[in-house]
This record gives structure tokens, C-alpha cells and sequence, in this order.
């Protein structure tokens, strides 16, 4: 069973193709820039890397370029051998609480919650549309990063503000990155051997957030209404008063929306540092002495230690911590400062297993009183898992 998984982007197709028999890759790549100057594609296939530049003006020409390598590289011998597709869709509000196959009804209803995030939606649908015109036979099945954390209770998800704004118009915490933190929670399932455990899932990299999990279910999730909510994380403010909106409108003549897309795309690591949102850099930085920078990573650090604390309270006690993503994955530094601030927890963790990037590695000592995971986490692969349950039903 060959399963390809669809992540489309504003300005990018991203792709990952299973064998789904042994979960096996058996080719993945991206198409950058669609629509913009400097377009390209990169396909990585029996350990080779084709890629070229080239003018892709959509999602359509994108998905038309993928295909044909499918065929010239003999990735497949026909497109049939391609038996489901499954796509990434950023927000199912509360409509969907899992994956969908999708139908003629499921996109009218993904059209309506383009306004949740328009961007990405935008693409997500068209990347849909574009292989249904290609592969119009292939099981087609819609993966929600929202979907993981329906689970939340009312008391959870909703804010202080007045109800009709979340019976008139959906206001309330979502949450996002829930195709990671499924990945996460399967995979300390799996480690654990049972059913019944507590999990705080850091999914920390440019984006980062973090959920609290009990038996496979998410209690809460640090994201809300939309990605910006939560933790500080690479050019995103996370958290911060809302007044500071209407403050920075007449300070700075701007409007809301600019000063929303400020908070998006000129904050966090980035504005706190002036100097970059790659905590790569950043540490590089940190090391020559500069107080910027130390100054965003120590906030970056508090900020996810103060949700790690505040989940720890909330599912009364921990399991397990895990680090994915970029950041939770290879910062040697972050993991180690994030887990000595947690040392009141009884968290203690073994430097030398610390010094382990990129890969599944137990960091806590035997005497620590949670265990502490990195956790390489494989999006791709979750979206396929989802996918394969609506093949041949």
C-alpha cells in the first residue's frame, strides 16, 4: 500500500511517499516559491537529490511537475500505484474532531473556514483540488492539525470573554502542530506499553507549542485561537496583553491587522534578539557575549518552562516530558537549561545523553522523578497513518 502525504503552503508543496507495509519512505522532496520568483523543486529518491529551478506559477503546475518525476524517475510505473493522498489542513474548527475522507461536502465546509486562517487554508485546499484533477481515483483524506485537541473540555477551550463571541463566531482555543503531538503521544504509547500515562509533548522549533496529554487525549494546548498564542517561538510574540494592539495602532499609525502580522512575523527570538529567529544563531550569539541574545533565550526557555509547570499542576503530576522539532530535537542548550529549571519537579538528566542530536534518546537519570524523551517527530508519516484507516473500508 503506497500512501503519499500532501503538505501545501501558501508558497510550497511538501510531499513524503510511504510504503505503507514496513512505513518506509520511499521518495520526498518540496516545491518552494509556487507563484514567486526563484521557484524550484527538490525530490530525494534512492539517495539521490534532483532539483532544479524553474517557474511554477501554482498549485496546479506544482502538483503536474511532482507527478511527471513520479513517472521519469520511476519512482512509480504508472499513477494508479499512488492508492491515497493524504493533505494536511490547518484548521477543522470544532466541525472536524478527526481525520475526513474528503467529499463534495467536506470542501464546502473547508471553504468556509478559510477565514481562520486564510493563507494556509487557501493553499491547503487548492493542493486538494489540484490532485483530484490528476488523480481523480485515488482515496483522498483530509488530516487536521487542529483535530488531536478537540479532546479539551469547555473550561479548556474557551476564553473569558463574552459567550456569543464563541457561539456567533467560533472564538475559542484550538490549538495547532496536533499531527506532532499524535505522533508523540502514539509513540510514548508504544515506549510505555500501556494505556494510562501523563504526557507533556514540547514541540519546539520556529513554531513551537506545547500539550498536556492524558491517555491519548489532549487536556490543553498552549496555542488557541490561532499559532500565535502560547509560547514565544521564533518570530511569533506568543503570549502577550492585547491591549498592547490598540497601544502600538496609535504609536506606531498602523492598523490591527499590521500590527497582528508584527506580532507574526517580527517578535519572538527574533525581535527580542534583533538578530535572528534561529536558535542556531542565537546560541552562536549567546556564546560571543551578546545581552540580546541571552536575554531572548532565557525568555524563550521561561516561557516553555512556565507551561511544563503549568501542565504539570493541571494533569496532577508527569509521566513523561518529550522534545520535538527543530529546537527540541538538536538544542543541546535549551533542552539543558529548560530541564534544570525543572529540577523542583525531581527532573535530573545525564549530559552526556543530552549531547545526542537528532535522534530518539532518554535523557533523565535513573533516579529522576519524570522521564524525559527526545522524541523525533515524523508529521508525514502521522498524516499517512490517518490516511491508510479509510483505504479499502
Amino acid at each position: 500500500m503506497k500512501i503519499l502525504s500532501i503538505n501545501s503552503g501558501s508558497s510550497s508543496l511538501k510531499f513524503c511517499f510511504f510504503e505503507m507495509d514496513n512505513e518506509t519512505v520511499i521518495a520526498s522532496g518540496a516545491i518552494e516559491r509556487i507563484g514567486i520568483d526563484g521557484s524550484s523543486y527538490k525530490i530525494k529518491y534512492k539517495g539521490d537529490t534532483i532539483s532544479e529551478d524553474l517557474e511554477i506559477p501554482d498549485h496546479d503546475h506544482a502538483v503536474q511537475i511532482l507527478l511527471e518525476h513520479f513517472l521519469s524517475l520511476e519512482i512509480v510505473s504508472s499513477y494508479e500505484e499512488i492508492q491515497a493522498i493524504g493533505h494536511r489542513i490547518l484548521h477543522g474548527k470544532d466541525i472536524f474532531t478527526k481525520s475526513v475522507l474528503i467529499t463534495s461536502s467536506v470542501m464546502e465546509q473547508l471553504e468556509k473556514l478559510v477565514d481562520l486562517g486564510p493563507l494556509h487554508m487557501r493553499a491547503n485546499i487548492a493542493g486538494i483540488k489540484a490532485f483530484q484533477e490528476v488523480l481523480p481515483d485515488a482515496v483522498q483524506v483530509a488530516v487536521f492539525d487542529t483535530a488531536f485537541h478537540q479532546t479539551m473540555e469547555e473550561e479548556a477551550y474557551l476564553y473569558p470573554v463574552p459567550y456569543q463571541w464563541y457561539e456567533k463566531y467560533g472564538v475559542r482555543k484550538y490549538g495547532f502542530h496536533g499531527i506532532s503531538h499524535q505522533y508523540i503521544a502514539e509513540a510514548v504509547k508504544k515506549l510505555l506499553g500501556k494505556d494510562h500515562f501523563k504526557l507533556i509533548s514540547c514541540h519546539i522549533g520556529n513554531g513551537g507549542s506545547v500539550a498536556a496529554i492524558r491517555d491519548m487525549e489532549v487536556v490543553d494546548t498552549s496555542m488557541g485561537f490561532t499559532p500565535l498564542a502560547g509560547i514565544m517561538m521564533g518570530t511569533r510574540s506568543g503570549d502577550v496583553d492585547p491591549s498592547i494592539i490598540p497601544y502600538m495602532m496609535e504609536k506606531e499609525g498602523k492598523n490591527a491587522s499590521e500590527i497582528v502580522d508584527d506580532l507574526n512575523r517580527v517578535s519572538g527570538v527574533l525581535g527580542l534578539s534583533e538578530y535572528s529567529s534561529d536558535m542556531r544563531d542565537l546560541i552562536k550569539k549567546c556564546e560571543e557575549g551578546s545581552s540580546k541574545a541571552i536575554l531572548a533565550k532565557n525568555k524563550y526557555v521561561r516561557r516553555v518552562v512556565d507551561y511544563i509547570a503549568q501542565y504539570y499542576v493541571l494533569l496532577e503530576g508527569v509521566d513523561v516530558i518529550v522534545f520535538t522539532a527543530g529546537v527540541g530535537e538538536n538544542n543541546i542548550p535549551i533542552r539543558r537549561e529548560i530541564c534544570e529549571k525543572l529540577s523542583c519537579l525531581g527532573v535530573k538528566i545525564d549530559l552526556d545523553s543530552n549531547n545526542i542530536c537528532g535522534d530518539f534518546v532518554q535523557l533523565n537519570t535513573l533516579d529522576s522523578a519524570i522521564n524525559v524523551y527526545v522524541i523525533p517527530t515524523n508529521e508525514e508519516l502521522m498524516i499517512a497513518r490517518n490516511t491508510l484507516k479509510f483505504v479499502n473500508r
